[in-house]
């Protein structure tokens, strides 16, 4: 299992160190700064001035509503979509607009457009060795051509159908000049152009017509001849005349029928009244009759006398017979009268089926006549159509003809498009920019001038400084600083003489603001020895080592020689510092606060987090961490879990507790711990003290072990801190 990689720099940039280099190399800065601007500014005195002025051009139409051709009336059609206003940029710089205008100008006569004149030596040079092609091998006119295009600046301006004309030159005359000649030559080419189209639309359209007139003579002739050989009558509404009377006889005989019928429902009404005995005052055929309504009258009247006169007189009366008889006789004439209109309706019903007759044998007749004028119409109308859409092509030529032919007599050729903004002379020129150019080589040069400044102190290490938390020793002050060590102070002289000495103390620095008095060290015992401790450890094959460092910080150290011998010896070792202070695991983290146990506890941290290398061995170290204490005691019942764990992972488990009674070590000591106790001062009152407590808690094999007289076996980390004398 390895830890991350924690070391991204032992060293910090001194800001101040860098502030104080720039502050002393002001002058030269100063003095680099003035002389760059100074080659700056003579070098724009140097350099031709090159002015720039530009012409637009809008695509529009110019021709009047009144003069358009009648199929080209739709103001709002568009003119020209984006594809078709970047073709016309591309017609605004070809080779037909700018040869006239180069040959108007004269500009082949121009130093400034003939590259042949004005080669440089280091062009001179490059032509010389086949880098570049020689202009002189170019036609005069192409030459100019290609300077043109080079000053030439063509584009259209982003949703919008305004193109822009732009042109430099080191004269600002020719400058203003040769983008409205450009403008205007293109316009004069869209002329041409158009004039040319009318003028072969015109010589197309003069053979065309007259091919045209004679397909039209040719189809009337053959509408006329048809027409007459097939005897097709025309009536109304154009139509063929078999037709018509087709149409006209259909109605009459729908006529004729619903009248046959109607003569045939009031005879049959009449005849039922008369048969049945029914009266018939109220059938309307009889009611209509003028003489049954003077015999009805007459009939109201005698009925009137003879019940007015059978007030006074009988019934056997001779003037009441007299009446009855004339009532009964004028009963007899209205029923005569009925049965003769009964005839008169009988005689119309038949009438009416002999006009039926005589119209269904004529309508049969004419259906076979009109079929036969269908048959021939359908032929005719072909020839019509075909006469009718040669006539109306011939109409469309002759339109188109008339205004082609005219636009040519009169020379009226509109554009699309039209000059809006012509190029002015410009009054300064657009490079070089003096101030632009002056100020941004003095700003440029100084700040080149003070990074180059600053690299050189920090190549140097002029400008770094040891980061926060960490110490490191040069060689001149590799002497022992260890806070546990007890021998006597060394002189300068035996200091630089011990390597080993050096090493071990930047092995076991443990703050660097402040360090104990290293008390008075006893003799090197073999027997309790780093070594010896950690060959006792491999024969029993502990797992886990469980330290205690009566005497504090200073005795911590041997968890750190111990762990490091034996990751030495090839075993995966891990160091757990539980002290309250830390300072066991210091040595091996160089002082940084990282995450740790505590971490781990609270529940801010994973394994992964928490398990860091140490650099001057293969052995890990878990830190005692960040986090609150409070807050990771909270969770203490997890801590005999995090050693299961770690004692999976690892061979040996290091377990520093610093200080710690048997009371506190009691949940970390499993049948397969050791337990250590680290001694500097043998005759310490603590160390007496802490030995009697954990005898009489039941530990009676416990081990001693002395950082003093030890020698790390691990190398010494190759960094650049180090390596700095």
């Amino acid at each position: 299992m390895n830890g991350p990689d924690r070391y991204e720099s032992d060293l910090d940039i001194d800001i101040a160190s860098l502030f104080v280099s720039l502050w002393r190399a002001k002058g030269k800065i100063l003095i680099g700064s003035l002389v760059a601007t100074g080659l700056a500014y003579g070098l724009t005195l140097a350099v031709t001035p090159k002015y720039n002025s530009a012409a637009r051009i809008f695509i529009d139409r110019t021709e009047s509503v009144f003069t358009r051709p009648g199929q080209d009336k739709v103001d709002d059609a568009p003119i020209l979509d984006q594809e078709a206003i970047k073709s016309q940029v591309e017609l605004i710089g070809a080779n037909e607009v700018l040869s006239k205008v180069a040959r108007a100008n004269k500009l082949a006569e121009n130093p400034e457009f003939d590259p042949a004149e004005r080669i440089s030596y280091v062009k001179l040079a490059l032509i010389l060795t086949g880098l570049v092609n020689d202009p002189a091998s170019m036609q005069e006119e192409e030459r100019t051509l290609a300077t043109m295009r080079k000053n030439l600046k063509v584009y259209s301006v982003e949703n919008s159908r305004v193109i822009v004309v732009e042109f430099s030159s080191a004269d600002k005359l020719l400058a203003a000049k040769i983008p409205n000649e450009i403008a205007a030559e293109y316009l004069a080419a869209q002329r041409r152009a158009k004039g040319q189209s009318n003028s072969d639309a015109t010589e197309w359209l003069e053979p065309e017509i007259a091919a045209l007139r004679t397909k039209v003579r040719e189809a009337e002739e053959k509408v006329a001849q048809y027409r007459s050989q097939s005897d097709l009558l025309i009536g109304q509404n154009n139509s063929v005349l078999a037709t018509q009377q087709l149409a006209e006889l259909s109605t009459e005989l729908s006529r004729v029928r619903a009248n046959r019928a109607n003569a045939e429902a009031k005879a049959s009404s009449v005849r039922a009244a008369l048969d049945g005995g029914a009266s018939i005052d109220t059938l309307p055929e009889v009611i209509s009759s003028n003489l049954i309504q003077r015999l009805r009258e007459r009939q109201v009247q005698l009925k009137s006398e003879i019940a007015d006169l059978s007030t006074t007189l009988l019934d056997g009366h001779p003037r009441i017979k007299a009446l009855r008889s004339q009532l009964a006789n004028l009963q007899r004439q209205i029923a005569s009268e009925a049965a003769n209109i009964l005839d008169s309706l009988e005689g119309e019903t038949k009438t009416a089926a002999l006009r039926e007759k005589e119209l269904v044998k004529n309508l049969n007749g004419l259906k076979v006549e009109s079929g036969r004028a269908n048959d021939e119409g359908v032929e005719l109308k072909a020839l019509e159509a075909e006469a009718e859409s040669q006539r109306q092509l011939l109409e469309s030529y002759l339109s188109r003809y008339r205004e082609a032919k005219s636009r040519n007599d009169r020379g009226y050729e509109p554009t699309d498009a039209r000059i809006i903004s012509p190029s002015q002379v410009p009054g300064e020129p657009y490079f070089p920019k003096k101030i632009p150019i002056v100020s941004a080589a003095f700003a440029g040069s100084l700040l080149l001038l003070s990074l180059i400044t600053m690299l050189r102190e920090l190549f140097s290490g002029r400008a770094l400084k040891p980061a926060a938390g960490t110490r490191f020793f040069p060689e001149s002050e590799l002497a022992p600083q260890v806070s546990m060590a007890a021998a006597p102070q060394e002189s300068a002289a035996e200091t630089e003489s011990a390597p080993e000495k050096r090493a071990e103390a930047s092995l076991m620095s443990f703050s660097p603001e402040e360090q104990p008095a290293p008390p008075p060290a006893p003799e090197s015992d073999p027997e309790h020895s780093i070594k010896a401790i950690t060959d006792r450890l491999i024969e029993k094959g502990a797992s886990r080592a469980i330290i205690v460092s009566p005497e504090g910080d200073e005795a911590s150290a041997s968890a750190v020689l111990i762990v490091r011998e034996l990751a030495d010896r090839g075993l995966r070792s891990i160091l757990l510092d539980l002290t309250s202070t830390g300072s066991a695991s210091h040595p091996m983290i160089d002082g940084f606060a990282l995450p740790g146990i505590t971490n781990l506890l609270a529940s801010q941290a994973q394994f992964r987090d928490i398990i860091h290398s140490d650099p001057y061995s293969g052995a890990h170290v878990i830190p005692n961490g960040t986090a609150e204490p409070s807050q990771a005691m909270r969770a203490v019942e997890r801590l005999p879990i995090i050693l299961n764990a770690l004692t999976t992972a690892y061979d040996t488990v290091i377990v520093e507790c610093g200080p710690a009674d048997p009371r506190g070590i009691a949940r970390l000591v499993t049948p397969g711990s050791e337990i250590i106790m680290s001694v500097i001062n043998p005759d310490d009152a603590s160390i007496v003290k802490s030995a009697a407590a954990l005898q009489d808690a039941g530990y009676e094999d416990i081990l001693l072990v002395t950082p003093v007289g030890s020698m790390p076996t691990a190398p010494e980390p190759d960094r650049s801190a180090l390596r700095r004398a």
